[in-house]
């Protein structure tokens, strides 16, 4: 059994214009740790096939998706939000990063590889149902969990998130009361920071921790036992959904949380064990954010060499 590694070209060709700190060469920074560190060579890598619309209508409402489609440019720019555009790759690209997590679900769920960690962008746990917003185009990890769940019989996911912005737009899919037994997002995130959700009337299938700026391995630490074990524990999920952002750590500037590279390993190792003794070692792991490249690149690598450990 092995990890896959799934990405595509396509995924490096969209941009937001010069500056914009979703840039490619974020993925070109993780795609070049996992050379330069040989952990390439033991994974299974795939290539990212295009999410169709009805995998993304699952989760997005069929008038956005309608929308995106149809607001592909042939040249320059189209600005979805104040943070978000789209260039004449971007809908190939978006397309690719949700596929991403589609195939994810089809390898592991057929026994082809045990887990698999999706090196995409655009990056999407903000994309709520009806909006792109905070650089996401589509819902990655919602649009894949929601197909382990419609098409390929599993009961019960959890979707976790440590990223260093609160995930609202999988909380905003996931906190419709259809989805209140089947799914369990667990998260910790800066509060107050953008996009300043994630404290107020959440569902009661939301395991929300909000943590200070400044905070570092012991708080993170703390969420994870005191909050997150004893829910994923009590729901038993049966695949495991992992919003991989990097940007909590202490190197990168556009957060402000003090993580560092053993702390993602210290992740990843408890929610392998999660899976372990619930999800048949099932995880799926999806890239979000992360923009100091040196730090993006070692935690992601990382990540993936504990994933294939």
């Amino acid at each position: 059994m092995t990890t896959a590694y799934i990405t595509h070209a396509d995924c490096l060709r969209h941009e937001m214009g010069g500056g914009h700190p979703e840039c490619p060469d974020r993925l070109r920074s993780v795609n070049e740790h996992m050379r330069t560190t040989g952990l390439m060579e033991s994974l299974h890598c795939l290539q990212a096939p295009l999410a169709a619309a009805a995998d993304l209508k699952r989760v997005h409402g069929a008038d956005y998706v309608d929308l995106i489609f149809d607001s592909a440019p042939s040249e320059g720019y189209v600005q979805l939000d104040p943070d978000t555009a789209m260039n004449p790759h971007s809908l190939a690209a978006a397309r690719r990063a949700a596929g991403a997590g589609l195939l994810a679900v089809d390898e592991i769920m057929a026994g082809r590889c045990q887990n698999a960690f999706c090196a995409v962008r655009p990056c999407g746990h903000h994309a709520t149902q009806t909006r792109s917003m905070g650089f996401c185009i589509f819902n990655n990890i919602g649009v894949a969990a929601a197909y382990a769940l419609e098409q390929k019989g599993l009961q019960r996911v959890a979707v976790i998130d440590f990223d260093v912005h609160h995930g609202n737009g999988t909380e905003d899919m996931f906190s419709v009361a259809k989805w209140h037994p089947r799914v369990l997002m667990a998260s910790f995130f800066q509060h107050p920071f953008y996009p300043y959700s994630g404290t107020a009337s959440t569902a009661p299938n939301m395991v929300n921790v909000p943590l200070a700026a400044g905070s570092g391995a012991a708080a993170a630490r703390r969420a994870v036992t005191q909050d997150w074990l004893p829910a994923l524990d009590a729901f038993q999920p049966q695949m495991v959904f992992i919003s991989a952002g990097f940007d909590a750590h202490r190197e990168d500037l556009l957060g402000g949380m003090a993580l560092e590279d053993a702390d993602y390993v210290w992740l990843t190792e408890q929610l392998m064990a999660v899976a372990e003794r619930h999800a048949g070692k099932r995880i799926v792991s999806m890239l979000e954010g992360g923009y100091n490249l040196t730090a993006l690149g070692r935690s992601a690598a990382a990540h993936v060499r504990t994933l294939a450990s």
